[in-house]
């Protein structure tokens, strides 16, 4: 389980740059949560992104769970709940 929380933009990225290596060495599927997370920037679920995709050409999933509604905005607007092998708790499954 990976869990993001408090602030995050561009300014913590490198503090969650190993955090996310780790995840991509898992041999299980990914969950990330999300809610502790009060505020993040396009930056955030662009890195979840890349993990995500990662993961996937590995044949694994990422399941996001418990986004605050602010979040769940941003994870709109970027569009992670559509990518395949991701699932967002509070919106549709995406297709693989």
């Amino acid at each position: 389980m990976l869990v993001i929380a408090g602030d995050e933009d561009m300014s913590t990225q490198g503090r969650r740059r190993h955090a996310m290596s780790r995840a991509l060495s898992a041999r299980t599927d990914l969950v990330i949560d999300l809610s502790d997370l009060v505020f993040a920037d396009t930056t955030v679920m662009l890195d979840v992104a890349m993990v995500a995709r990662r993961l996937r050409k590995a044949g694994r999933r990422t399941f996001v769970r418990a986004p605050q509604p602010q979040i769940r905005r941003l994870i709109e607007i970027v569009g992670l709940h559509r990518l395949p092998g991701v699932s967002v708790e509070g919106f549709a499954p995406a297709m693989s």
